[in-house]
């Protein structure tokens, strides 16, 4: 599989965009997933121009490596920053088999086809992990930075909460952000909200706007991005009350990451297929 060349947004210059990054397509076979040695864990962030990003990223891949010291862990960026992730594959050589997990909170576009048409385009023996979201722990990270921001042990009758995360035009995505808004709502005790900051509807103000309609006076904003940007900064500018940091490098997202790593794993079997997203 080829991967599909594309022009990245300039940054005074020319940015490279791991799509179109020139990937070889041809090598020897490979040794299986599941062989003696364990495959490398690839982190596959989006990229920001916010320096912020790739600083907070970094900080959880030391993270991961604490939990899990003797693992191999790798980050690659699919536009933005460095390494690009064809870059990161490229380095780990056509012998070294590995896991990519997308620090990705939905399953769109990027999850379902950019990672794996880049994976694909290498003749390493890969296999994509599934997104963050949704999972327990990522409600986890979510509940305990909207205590971190102020949100009050004692439930507010007059409080609700809206769940901002960068958004998709992809189906599956925008269920798996309702789902995460369903659980929250749960560990709350008050309504959630989800709301996004493209791609789809409603924005996080028109998200607060619905719910001050309906009541609440006490809307928080909870912040489902992985690290800080222009997503996450937009939808903070739009919080009447209080604002959740991002996900950042909470505890729970570098055991979600290495979750997401062996449950990969446990599904390849003797017949995985290289770069196949895991159902």
């Amino acid at each position: 599989m080829t991967a599909t060349t594309r022009t990245g947004p300039r940054t005074g210059g020319t940015t490279r965009t791991a799509a179109g990054t020139k990937a070889r397509a041809t090598g020897p076979a490979r040794t299986a997933l599941s062989g003696a040695t364990a495959p490398a864990l690839v982190v596959v962030a989006h990229g920001s121009r916010d320096p912020r990003a790739l600083s907070t990223v970094r900080a959880l891949l030391g993270d991961v490596r604490a939990l899990r010291p003797a693992l191999p862990v790798h980050l690659g960026h699919i536009e933005l920053n460095e390494p690009l992730l064809p870059d990161t594959l490229g380095a780990l050589g056509d012998a070294a088999p590995a896991v990519l997990v997308p620090l990705l909170l939905g399953r769109g576009h990027h999850v379902k086809r950019d990672i794996p048409e880049m994976a694909g385009a290498f003749p390493a023996r890969t296999r994509v992990a599934a997104p963050l979201g949704p999972h327990p722990l990522l409600v986890d990270a979510l509940h305990a930075r909207l205590l971190e921001a102020g949100w009050p042990a004692r439930v507010p009758a007059d409080g609700a909460v809206v769940l901002a995360s960068a958004g998709s035009r992809d189906p599956q995505s925008r269920a798996g952000t309702a789902r995460t808004a369903t659980h929250l709502a749960a560990r709350l005790g008050v309504p959630v909200l989800p709301a996004y900051a493209s791609a789809a509807a409603p924005t996080v103000p028109e998200a607060v706007r619905a719910l001050a309609a309906r009541g609440y006076r006490r809307v928080a904003v909870a912040s489902c991005f992985t690290a800080p940007g222009r997503f996450a900064t937009e939808c903070a500018a739009a919080a009447p009350w209080i604002v959740s940091a991002p996900l950042g490098t909470h505890p729970a997202m570098a055991r979600l990451l290495l979750h997401r790593y062996d449950e990969a794993l446990r599904t390849v079997g003797t017949a995985a297929r290289r770069a196949a997203p895991v159902p």
